[in-house]
């Protein structure tokens, strides 16, 4: 199995920086891609910097701070594009069967119209929606929103759910101490498809949820942010 030998970045840096497929947006409608990730970054006062090629963002080295309960100023942040996605398949799902145009998704969901048609043109070209012409045009899916997941939404995006370094977390190589921290992004990539390859479009449309993820929902703290701040509750 082909490795990634993360030596250097471990020697510069004690956690190795994550690729975020964070706030670059690649559409028509005024979205300037990776230079404005990085304004957009610097204005919400996060740490993170755009990726080469211009995928994701990639967080600085120098923006990892280790306080009493962890690391401060990480986040994991998807894409507007990912997220208008998700709320686009599930105004479709809504209105199964019929088809939806895409300026009614655009209002009913406050996303601008130059950017989901992209965005749909994503979806028809991965097969997850169909468009029709005519008086009774517009957008519907291609399958049953029962057999739609939120992740398949996603990866048509994104590419893969965890990405560290461009990499897949099973293809990653670390040294010394750091030895396991393969397994911990595997098991990461593990616990994010528990949820989002489970829960189907018409799941989250009814909001009723496959007993797993309801007993996460349930469970303590887990609506509790966190993060550590000299503030926080631990």
């Amino acid at each position: 199995m082909a490795t990634t030998d993360l030596s250097a970045d471990v020697a510069a840096c004690p956690v190795p920086a994550l690729l975020l497929h964070g706030d670059a947006d690649h559409s028509a409608g005024g979205h300037a891609g990776a230079a404005a990730s990085e304004r957009d970054a610097r204005r919400d006062g996060s740490c993170f910097g755009s990726n080469a090629g211009g995928r994701g963002l990639r967080v600085k080295p120098e923006c990892f701070r280790r306080g009493p309960g962890g690391l401060d100023n990480l986040a994991v942040k998807l894409s507007a594009k990912v997220d208008y996605a998700i709320r686009a398949a599930l105004e479709l799902a809504a209105a199964e069967p019929n088809a939806v145009t895409a300026e009614a998704v655009a209002r009913a969901q406050g996303i601008p119209l130059p950017f989901l048609e992209n965005i749909f043109a994503d979806l028809r070209r991965a097969g997850l929606v169909h468009s029709q012409r005519g008086a009774q045009g517009g957008y519907r899916l291609a399958r049953s929103a029962e057999e739609i997941t939120v992740a398949d939404v996603m990866r048509i995006e994104l590419g893969h759910l965890v990405e560290i370094h461009g990499e897949r977390p099973e293809d990653l190589a670390y040294p010394e101490a750091a030895a396991s921290m393969r397994e911990v992004w595997v098991a990461v990539r593990a616990s994010m498809r528990a949820v989002l390859d489970e829960v189907s479009l018409a799941e989250v449309v009814a909001g009723e949820f496959p007993p797993t993820v309801q007993r996460l929902l349930d469970s303590a703290g887990a609506w509790r942010a966190g993060y550590w701040s000299p503030t926080a509750e631990p």
